[in-house]
């Protein structure tokens, strides 16, 4: 078991607000007295580029918990009204598009990310217009055919930004652990995402980047049931150190470190 760590200082000053609420995961609890726990009833699981690994598990919150979630002060409703908290949404989607060209904010406080902006584009992962949206320094949430879905909707959310270059907001993404929570504001709406599983994606193949963007992470053609995420950056350093350098014609190294997360709790605020 690792041992424990604080929140980086760098997003600590963001993390004021604290919201008590069954259908959020203690992440900050977790984070303070050791490793986090997985979701209840599941195994972790790691799915290398072109695996099989178990599908992340459909979480449901117990309505009679009571868990903190440590939210960075532009989330929250601190003096702007109050705030409603509702379980993860049901296997219904939303029409489409509803929310999927929306630009969502996702908030990683254990690798010192607050408030990211992920910008969306028709597209797909790794694309030429995502990749000029994430050299600007924010993150890409490619969307229609070949992407993925709006935060919140049933399907995989994708969010792609840069690990070494424009800032690196992703720099710290490999040491984000399964149960951490990662909260996403969009739309005056808060989605609480709770990384389930680990994946490469290897871009050398046709079948690998189809994987990570299918509706369901790592299973492509499976229908979805739940909203999931999958948050991704470049493998830079670990191939380098391998001695692979193939890189694309935009630069890009082979692999991609992915975090696959499930939804479970959404946040309203009104005022």
């Amino acid at each position: 078991m690792r041992a424990s760590r604080a929140v980086p200082t760098a997003a600590a000053g963001a993390l004021a607000v604290v919201l008590t609420a069954g259908c959020f995961p203690a992440a900050g609890a977790a984070r303070t007295s050791g490793k986090p726990s997985a979701v209840r009833g599941a195994s972790p699981s790691t799915a290398p580029a072109g695996s099989s690994a178990a599908e992340p598990p459909s979480v449901s919150p117990s309505a009679s918990a009571s868990a903190s979630l440590h939210l960075p002060l532009h989330l929250s409703a601190a003096g702007r009204g109050a705030a409603r908290i509702h379980p993860a949404p049901s296997a219904a989607p939303e029409p489409p598009g509803s929310t999927r060209t929306r630009a969502a904010e996702p908030s990683i406080p254990w690798i010192g990310v607050a408030g990211l902006r992920v910008v969306p584009h028709e597209g797909t992962t790794g694309d030429r217009p995502g990749t000029r949206i994430q050299d600007r320094g924010v993150a890409a949430g490619p969307y229609g055919e070949r992407g993925g879905v709006g935060p919140g909707e049933i399907g995989n959310h994708p969010v792609t930004a840069h690990r070494l270059s424009a800032g690196g907001p992703l720099r710290d993404l490999p040491s984000l652990d399964i149960g951490d929570v990662v909260p996403a504001a969009s739309g005056g709406t808060v989605y609480a995402y709770r990384i389930t599983a680990h994946r490469t994606t290897s871009f050398r193949s046709a079948r690998s980047p189809a994987e990570q963007r299918a509706a369901v992470p790592g299973f492509q053609g499976r229908a979805p049931t739940q909203p999931m995420t999958t948050i991704s950056t470049c493998a830079t350093p670990e191939d380098d150190a391998a001695g692979n350098f193939w890189r694309d014609d935009r630069s890009s190294p082979e692999h991609r470190i992915d975090r696959v997360g499930v939804l479970t709790g959404v946040r309203e605020t009104t005022g």
